[in-house]
């Protein structure tokens, strides 16, 4: 039953459910699961993982997550290669011939959900909607469209709605906006220090009026806003991705295990809640930090169960 599920996606550490793992999964019951490269080495082996996931919540529309943007962030690299077709690469064929880029996105959407269906994955965390700089670390680098926040909202509703198309969920991200960090999140916490006036203009404009079901956060901070706290952990942000971006939907946190944020993990999580965060992500597959993140989310509310409902009535 999914309101018996608690309000974390959680990482697997192999290729198989440990009988560890089934007995977390049993008690736990994340609102869904993430699949990294790890996770990953045949059609037929990521086939019988997500079957045995599905078998053990019962549940043939269980959220089974991945990132597989193209470019350099593919997560199913042993079967395929998709590197050259980055969110820049789509972008330059938008900009250099409209007609051409339709016919390619459109195929190239349809292929890659083709193949998240046959291995029964049902959400990829695509559009990456962050406003590239000159400055911006290499983290984003060419996963972001452009540095023209109309372009990056445009090819993002397209990317959106030929995902949904094809029964494939999405989820935008980085949340309010990635493109002014100078720094790896992964290792540091990011400092932005422009005025809010810039963001909003350029920063924030590609998250509006975007009709994804999910939303991941920026482990970022935006002086002109909070200087104490992440947008992970900051209600000020998180009121803003509400109230000013207008984003309805559910939001996820980034990975919470990331150095960005500075504090445990078991706090990380509480501080996520706290700030707004519907739902906490934790990607490392490490079987203590998976225990505290579980201990630490509530249950799912009625405002996620509703949205999840919404979402899978589109993609199943």
């Amino acid at each position: 039953m999914i309101n018996k599920r608690r309000s974390f996606i959680t990482g697997i550490k192999g290729t198989k459910l440990s009988k560890k793992e089934v007995s977390f999964l049993k008690k736990y019951k994340p609102w869904g699961i993430i699949l990294f490269s790890r996770n990953i080495n045949s059609i037929l082996q990521t086939q019988k993982l997500t079957f045995q996931i599905r078998k053990l919540f019962k549940d043939k529309n269980y959220p089974i997550l991945i990132d597989e943007e193209g470019g350099k962030v593919s997560r199913l690299n042993k079967f395929i290669d998709n590197s050259i077709f980055s969110a820049d690469f789509f972008s330059n064929l938008y900009t250099q011939d409209k007609k051409k880029f339709y016919i390619y996105y459109n195929v190239y959407t349809k292929q890659i959900s083709y193949l998240l269906n046959l291995l029964g994955i049902n959400i990829s965390t695509v559009p990456v909607l962050d406003v590239r700089r000159k400055t911006t670390n290499n983290v984003i680098g060419n996963r972001s469209f452009s540095s023209n926040p109309f372009i990056v909202s445009k090819l993002g509703k397209i990317c959106i709605s030929k995902f949904y198309e094809n029964k494939i969920g999405t989820v935008i991200k980085h949340i309010p906006g990635h493109g002014l960090s100078k720094m790896d999140s992964h290792n540091k916490l990011p400092v932005v220090n422009q005025k809010i006036e810039v963001l909003n203009k350029i920063d924030f404009f590609p998250f509006k009026k975007q009709n994804s079901f999910l939303a991941m956060t920026a482990h970022i901070i935006y002086n002109s806003i909070d200087s104490v706290n992440a947008a992970t952990h900051s209600h000020k942000i998180i009121n803003l991705i509400r109230n000013k971006i207008g984003f309805k939907n559910i939001i996820m946190s980034d990975d919470i295990s990331m150095k960005a944020l500075k504090y445990s993990v078991s706090k990380n999580t509480t501080l996520a809640f706290k700030a707004g965060c519907d739902l906490v992500l934790h990607c490392n597959g490490k079987y203590k930090e998976m225990l505290l993140v579980a201990k630490n989310s509530p249950l799912l509310s009625s405002f996620i169960i509703k949205k999840t409902s919404q979402l899978m009535n589109i993609i199943r």
